[in-house]
């Protein structure tokens, strides 16, 4: 390619709307444009980076066994009505309607539709197992797009969907996208983590992401570098710290606490109760029903966890009227002891807790010297804490870190949610009727090609790995008459390089040297060839990886180099 006949509109400043440095190099290289908040035009270099990701993308599937289809984009309702999460996942639908007003749902994820497929066209454990897999557009109305295509309306992913006749099978399925997985980012250049995960709106028995560590990742992942725990902070786990001192058991008393509302305000004097010893209480609008939910005073709720120990996503906290109409107490002075009417849900960590203090469930006071067990009866104990830094490693006990993160893949195992809900089943070996078990596997294509941006960059611009560069060489003559011997040494280097299978662009514009360079390092073609006058005359071409130094190299030398320094 001649950069004079390609389009590559690259900007000396930065768009106002660019927050990131990712989104700020996405635009400034000339690789997208926004046509408004959340949708991206894919300019010709763009795109040739986003065609790499998914080249790669394709090899491996297309090695780990998959099989490529291609799902509408429309989806009919009723089959999300039929999986039950018509409903639960209204927040993310993009919905339209035909000429005969029948509502249709831009599609934001296609398990639906996968398992549609399925249950009308394999029917025998002989044809099982089967993964498909699709690279395709996918819609979601994000509340707040922002940050490029890392939270975009539109965007491509691509998700794979496995079907087998057992557990074990799944299980075989679910390593080899996950080792499929590891493979592609690696080629992709990209640093990723594989961290265990919390399930979701997706549901299923377990998953894992791949987290691509960066300061402005929107997730948190909680680590330990002693045994290489790693966890998306919502499924985190740690040991929480003991109380001390324990001594016998105390009587309950209630005891006046005027003004005083928050965890914080009891641990000033006169009180001075350690967060600690304090029952937090909550109140959540459960399925339409009221339940308590008791963490420690100095732990917080993760909401991702108690979704998992309610069985539903079908909560929200309640409202102070409704909780007041219920315990007859505003927030800041509830508790749990003596609530029999109630469902109470407590985190782990205050099991067998005695000398507590509690809201009392009327404003104003509090208990102390409370019992978990003998004043307060919890129905269900579950993990419910968020793990924070520092903390014990449940694995290992050693210090736990966080970090920042992006999300560019997720695994899951699903079971027979879908398949039991929309009849994708199988006659096994003794001609029973049987579930299939499946798995789910996506990848954020477009949030990858802007992760490894995010990862790969210096004050100069792109640091493309050579496996997804736009074009792996830039030759950069200084003179660009066609009758020069610096241009006619750049046309022999630019078909050579060509000839040998090297995707070279030619820097052909009539330009200063330092527009070209800074051109050249912002879009961040990973090898340079400059040749000027000056060196030329010397028999010398300078040649530059991307973020390294100049050397310079015999002429006749060069396309020899050029190939060497890539591969």
């Amino acid at each position: 390619m001649r950069w004079s006949q390609a389009f590559i509109p690259t900007l000396k400043e930065t768009p106002a709307e660019a927050e990131i440095i990712s989104h700020k190099l996405l635009l400034r290289a000339g690789l997208i444009r926004k046509l408004t908040g959340g949708l991206y035009t894919f300019l010709p270099l763009g795109l040739r980076v986003l065609r790499k990701v998914e080249k790669i993308v394709r090899e491996e599937m297309d090695r780990a066994g998959a099989l490529e289809v291609l799902m509408p984009a429309l989806q009919p309702p009723e089959i999300w009505q039929q999986s039950g999460r018509y409903e639960t996942a209204q927040g993310v639908f993009f919905k339209a309607r035909d000429r005969a007003k029948k509502e249709w749902i831009l599609g934001p994820t296609h398990e639906e539709v996968i398992t549609t497929l399925v249950a009308g066209e394999l029917s025998s454990y002989r044809q099982l197992p089967k993964n498909f897999y699709q690279i395709q557009t996918k819609f979601r109305d994000e509340i707040r797009p922002r940050f490029g295509l890392m939270r975009a309306k539109e965007f491509v992913m691509k998700d794979a969907y496995s079907f087998d006749i057992s557990d074990e099978a799944a299980q075989a399925s679910y390593k080899k996208m996950y080792d499929a997985y590891t493979r592609i980012f690696e080629r992709c250049g990209l640093k990723a983590m594989a961290v265990e995960a919390d399930t979701g709106v997706m549901g299923g028995k377990f998953s894992h992401e791949f987290m691509a560590p960066a300061e402005t990742g929107e997730n948190e992942v909680v680590y330990c570098e002693a045994c290489n725990y790693a966890a998306n902070v919502e499924k985190a786990a740690s040991r929480a710290s003991q109380i001390e001192g324990d001594a016998a058991p105390q009587t309950a008393e209630k005891f006046p606490t005027p003004g005083v509302t928050t965890i914080e305000d009891l641990t000033r004097p006169p009180f001075q109760v350690p967060a600690v010893r304090q029952i937090k209480t909550l109140v959540y609008m459960v399925e339409n029903k009221l339940a308590l939910i008791l963490m420690r005073g100095d732990h917080q709720l993760n909401e991702a966890k108690l979704a998992g120990a309610l069985g539903t996503a079908a909560f929200r906290p309640a409202e102070p009227e409704e909780i007041f109409t219920a315990l007859q107490a505003h927030p800041g002075s509830l508790g749990a002891v003596q609530v029999k009417d109630l469902p109470i849900h407590a985190d782990e960590t205050l099991l067998g807790a005695v000398n507590m203090t509690t809201g009392a469930n009327q404003d104003g006071f509090h208990w102390r010297g409370v019992g978990i067990g003998r004043d307060i009866t919890v129905n269900k104990w579950s993990d419910l804490r968020l793990a924070r830094s520092g903390e014990p490693c449940a694995r290992c006990g050693q210090p736990l870190k966080i970090r920042r993160a992006i999300e560019v893949g997720h695994v899951f195992k699903l079971g027979t949610k879908y398949s039991q809900a929309l009849n994708a089943c199988f006659l096994d070996e003794s001609g029973k009727k049987q579930p299939a078990v499946m798995g789910c596997y996506g990848i954020g294509v477009t949030r990858t090609l802007q992760a490894i941006i995010e990862q790969s960059n210096d004050k100069d611009g792109i640091l493309w790995p050579v496996s997804v560069a736009p074009y792996a060489v830039c030759v950069t003559p200084l003179t660009v008459a066609p009758d020069s011997a610096v241009m006619k040494l750049a046309e022999q280097i630019y078909a050579d390089l060509g000839a040998r299978g090297v995707e070279v662009i030619l820097d052909d514009r009539d330009d200063r040297p330092g527009v070209k360079f800074k051109d050249s390092e912002l879009i961040g073609f990973p090898v340079r060839v400059g040749i000027g006058e000056k060196s030329l005359a010397r028999g010398e071409v300078e040649l530059k990886k991307r973020g390294g130094p100049m050397t310079p190299v015999k002429a006749e030398e060069a396309v020899e180099k050029v190939l060497a320094s890539l591969y």
